[in-house]
């Protein structure tokens, strides 16, 4: 049986490394506005309609090789929106509809805190929020990936920071949120459809 690997919240994961055999690569998703539609600080799977095409796109890519790795702000959890139990049980709620769609979510990452909320601050340092690579380079360290030939998928200019920051190859910006350019590199794309069809023509 395929096992999902613990993300870097579990304490007992810390510190552990990966043997590989040679660099892996990843398709790096943010998570509200890519995978599901932004509703504002979402809390219950009820609320959460996933983004169209989606899951053709996880799926091409998991077929390739790819890792699938979800990078999120959760400031809600700063806030007080919403607990962290709360965050987690939406997230196992999420992987199991992935996985009904035969995609297995290698990794979610988040980031509860918030700069104008300092008693967050969870310990992993002020570069684990977006725009700051700090989530992006965790995923390269625990997987031993390639950052050069991965990919981000964002719909923010938050996202593009992070990427470019983290030595992320290929930068998509999703058409919606964004209406004026960010700085960095990134291509636009229309939707996750063009996005696939990039997976696709290049194999």
């Amino acid at each position: 049986m395929k096992t999902t690997p613990i993300v870097r919240q579990d304490p007992e994961f810390r510190g552990r490394e990966l043997s590989v055999n040679k660099p892996a690569r990843a398709v790096f998703l943010d998570r509200d506005g890519v995978v599901n539609e932004e509703v504002g600080y979402l809390v219950h799977s009820c609320d959460m309609r996933f983004m169209r095409g989606i899951f053709p796109l996880c799926q091409t890519a998991q077929q390739q090789g790819y890792k699938l790795i979800i990078i999120t702000n959760q400031s809600g959890i700063a806030r007080g929106y919403y607990t962290e139990e709360q965050y987690q049980e939406l997230t196992a709620w999420m992987r199991e509809r992935f996985l009904r769609e035969g995609v297995t979510l290698d990794a979610v990452y988040h980031a509860p805190d918030h700069p104008d909320y300092p008693a967050s601050d969870p310990g992993h340092g002020s570069d684990w929020r977006k725009p700051g690579p700090g989530m992006l380079l965790e995923a390269q360290r625990v997987f031993g990936l390639d950052m050069a030939v991965s990919v981000f998928v964002g719909d923010k200019c938050t996202d593009v920071k992070a990427g470019n920051a983290a030595g992320v190859g290929k930068m998509f910006l999703i058409k919606g949120v964004e209406t004026q350019d960010c700085d960095g590199q990134y291509e636009r794309m229309q939707d996750l459809a063009a996005v696939e069809r990039w997976l696709t023509e290049r194999g």
